[in-house]
């Protein structure tokens, strides 16, 4: 069977605003890069809530219906959203095999809702999932704590730089910023 994988994700909150970079690959299976412009982070809920996704792309659109759903049914209560989220994903059957992670903000919080239905506020404002998050969020992280640049500048840079050093990242970049 042959997967398709979103890549890396990067998000920054810092000076009142928050950013999400996502890159445009997608891979299908481990060695052939399927399209490079997907656009992997995109604004829900009236744009008041911008989400970002890694893993397999069917499973990350899912995910963020779903979780769309559930910003509906709380009133845009993010936090509530992503543990409601995180417990279905947890019981139901189908949901249980998804294969995806998503980082989803609004104006006041971040969080990561893992593949295993984990919900994380992440440590220094600074996250990033996929297979350059690691990359991405060392970057993140120098660049945050060493310059005066911006949330959506830090992100899209931290972004830039895992490109340079991760096979299933590219610099077809996009930020939102809410």
């Amino acid at each position: 069977m042959i997967e398709f994988r979103g890549t890396t994700i990067c998000a920054v909150k810092k000076n009142g605003k928050t950013a999400i970079a996502g890159d445009g690959q997608v891979t299908m299976g481990q060695n052939v890069i399927f399209k490079n412009d997907a656009k992997k982070v995109r604004r829900i809920f009236n744009d008041q809530v911008v989400i970002g996704f890694a893993g397999s792309v069917a499973d990350a659109f899912s995910l963020s219906e779903r979780f769309e759903e559930m910003l509906n049914k709380y009133s845009g209560n993010l936090m509530r959203s992503a543990v409601e989220l995180a417990q279905l994903w947890r019981s139901d059957k189908v949901m249980r095999k998804l294969e995806a992670m998503m980082i989803v903000a609004d104006k006041e919080k971040m969080l990561i809702i893992s593949g295993t239905g984990e919900v994380i506020e992440p440590q220094d404002n600074i996250c990033a999932i996929g297979s350059g998050g690691n990359y991405a969020l060392a970057a993140a992280k120098a660049l945050c704590f060493n310059t005066d640049f911006e949330a959506n500048e830090i992100a899209k840079k931290a972004l830039k730089i895992a490109s340079e050093i991760c096979i299933f990242t590219n610099d077809n970049i996009i930020v939102e910023e809410v």
